[in-house]
């Protein structure tokens, strides 16, 4: 029998606002300058694969710096985090607070039509995606929802077949494929109106988060003196 301990309503909450974060960063990168995937890589690799192919070298270019980024902000954000498991008390307040500046000085150079700002928005996607990396055996990933829909589609099939199936992957996955959505939606909406101004939802979102966090936890280690903060 599968069995997960109660589900604290802040990993849903969490998952939630950094799903919808990437959703709204990826749908400005799609619509922005280049039609560009900044949240996730695979589209990207098939660029650089097909670019080279047929010699657009400038394009496939790009798509290797996107790709770089994106790597640099998961090696940031293993530099800062040193745990694959989700748990309270980890530098996530920093990392979301970089992520924050980040997609601010994309932000600058997007509006000057400088390829680095979309170089500087993979990154931060890349930090939040290392983030979190597994809760309670899961794999979580909260700016792409392809290996979600795939487990899901998995959980399906074993429940129609009568197998038992892990109903914890099908409540977080889908608020994650949902706060996804919900930020693509937002995004596409947000750039009709206020072109790349739109990321600075997501910045806003991510810096709250993230100073909020960290006010909290120093709140409490300052008011538990004998007990050793796990950051």
């Amino acid at each position: 029998m599968i069995k997960h301990h109660p589900t604290p309503s802040w990993i849903y909450l969490g998952g939630l606002t950094l799903a919808t974060i990437a959703g709204v960063i990826n749908a400005v990168g799609f619509l922005g300058q280049h039609h560009q995937a900044l949240s996730h890589m695979t589209g990207t690799v098939t660029v650089l694969g097909y670019e080279l192919a047929r010699a657009g070298y400038g394009v496939a270019l790009h798509a290797l710096a996107i790709l770089t980024a994106f790597f640099l902000g998961c090696l940031l954000s293993g530099m800062i985090i040193r745990q694959s498991s989700l748990r309270l008390g980890r530098r996530y307040g920093v990392a979301l607070s970089l992520e924050s500046a980040l997609l601010v000085a994309a932000l600058f150079f997007l509006r000057r039509g400088a390829n680095v700002g979309d170089y500087l928005a993979a990154m931060a996607c890349g930090l939040q995606n290392a983030m979190v990396s597994t809760y309670s055996g899961s794999t979580m990933r909260t700016t792409h929802i392809t290996g979600m829909v795939t487990d899901l589609g998995i959980a399906c099939g074993h429940f129609f077949r009568g197998v038992e199936v892990d109903w914890f992957k099908f409540r977080i996955y889908g608020v994650l494929i949902l706060g996804y959505f919900a930020g693509a939606v937002l995004g596409g909406l947000g750039y009709g109106n206020w072109g790349y101004d739109t990321l600075l939802f997501p910045a806003a979102l991510s810096g709250i988060a993230g100073v909020g966090y960290t006010v909290i936890k120093h709140y409490e280690r300052s008011h538990r003196p004998h007990t050793k903060a796990p950051f």
